[in-house]
């Protein structure tokens, strides 16, 4: 999928989509995971549909370009059905291409850039190589040296090169040679027959070619080391130089310092007294220091007994005005009064009720009496009179 999205936008920069599609919609460039990540889905389907749509029509096929209010349905079956309409397979329900990114939605977006590249590329061009140059070779005029010169300078360095070994022996015997040669030749010369005028101009012909010019390798630790040289001799130019004015300003220094010394000294002993007042008056600035802080801590401990006690001045003076508005108040003396007249009304229904009840009382005894004294008299009745009657 990784892999799929990277050429898909490749393909996407060959068809130039940024200029074409993003700057109308005003979009960012696509990253190179954009459609294999999920990110953000909105706005992933709503790129994947306009790209769908833009590279619908480079195909060479109409479609309308989708709006954000469409129905996502209908817009990804317009998409797999062009799709088809291209000979390509779909073999995935169309739901898997409304999360925007996936496997799916990198498969169409890069069938369809193929599509649209098939349209708009004819042909491939070879590539065109630019053709490097070279770089010319600077040379120096101090370079220049004289080939008596060079051989001078030649015999003492040594070769770079490790491969490149030489046979003393050889050379001995070649130079050896050479100069035998050398000696015949003078020896037969005896006497020249070329005109001084044509040698002065052959002369000037070849002089510039036997100039060798020896290119400056900053590498080279030859030219480090003279670089070296060359600094240490300067450094030990300026220093002796500068260690004069060195010399002259420490002892300008030590001077000072002595003056500052003596000057010091001269001071403390002047100031002595004063500094003994001035401990003194330390001392007695502390212990007032500490009284002052005492001080202040009875203080605060006063404080709080101050706002304790207002506390509960302020609590009784809110208990007496809320006794004393009861007192003032006249609806209790109403609720007594009334409750009173109840009381009296009550006692007298109370009156009447006791004297109903000692009146029922008494008629009970009254009759209970007469029943006895009754029964009294029917007992002391004589057997004789009874029977007489």
């Amino acid at each position: 999928m990784f892999v799929l999205m990277e050429d898909l936008l490749d393909k996407l920069k060959q068809l130039s989509y940024e200029e074409e599609a993003l700057r109308r919609h005003n979009m960012r460039p696509l990253s190179r995971h954009y459609f294999a990540l999920p990110t953000n889905p909105g706005e992933q389907f709503f790129m994947f549909c306009t790209l769908a749509a833009w590279l619908i029509t480079k195909a060479g096929h109409r479609f309308e370009q989708p709006q954000e209010y469409d129905d996502p349905n209908a817009i990804i079956s317009n998409v797999l059905s062009e799709l088809r309409s291209f000979g390509r397979p779909v073999d995935f329900p169309p739901s898997k291409l409304k999360a925007g990114y996936g496997e799916q939605a990198c498969y169409v977006l890069d069938c369809l850039a193929e599509e649209a590249l098939k349209n708009t590329v004819s042909s491939w061009k070879r590539p065109v190589y630019p053709t490097e140059e070279r770089e010319e070779e600077i040379i120096e005029d101090d370079a220049e040296l004289m080939l008596n010169k060079m051989e001078e300078n030649v015999v003492g360095e040594e070769s770079d090169n490790e491969e490149n070994f030489i046979d003393l022996n050889v050379l001995k015997a070649q130079t050896y040679r050479s100069d035998l040669n050398e000696s015949a030749r003078q020896e037969e010369i005896l006497q020249s027959t070329t005109d001084a005028a044509e040698w002065n101009l052959e002369v000037e012909r070849v002089l510039p070619q036997l100039k060798v010019t020896i290119k400056t390798d900053n590498k080279d630790w030859r030219i480090h080391l003279d670089q070296m040289h060359q600094h240490k001799d300067g450094i030990e130019s300026f220093l002796k130089e500068t260690r004069g004015y060195l010399d002259k300003l420490h002892n300008e220094i030590s001077r000072t310092m002595e003056k500052i010394n003596s000057r010091e000294k001269y001071i403390n002993n002047q100031l002595e007294h004063l500094v003994q007042e001035y401990c003194s008056a330390q001392a007695l600035l502390s212990e007032a220091k500490e009284k002052y802080q005492e001080g202040s801590g009875g203080v605060t401990q006063r404080i709080k007994m101050l706002s304790e006690i207002t506390e509960v001045l302020e609590r009784v003076k809110q208990e007496t005005e809320e006794k004393g508005s009861s007192m003032t108040d006249g609806a209790p003396l109403v609720k007594i009064k009334q409750a009173l007249t109840k009381l009296k009304q009550e006692t007298i229904q109370m009156d009447i009720q006791i004297g109903v009840m000692e009146h029922t009382l008494l008629q009970s005894k009254l009759t209970e009496k007469s029943n006895m004294t009754r029964d009294m008299h029917a007992a002391m009745i004589p057997e004789a009179t009874v029977g007489v009657y």
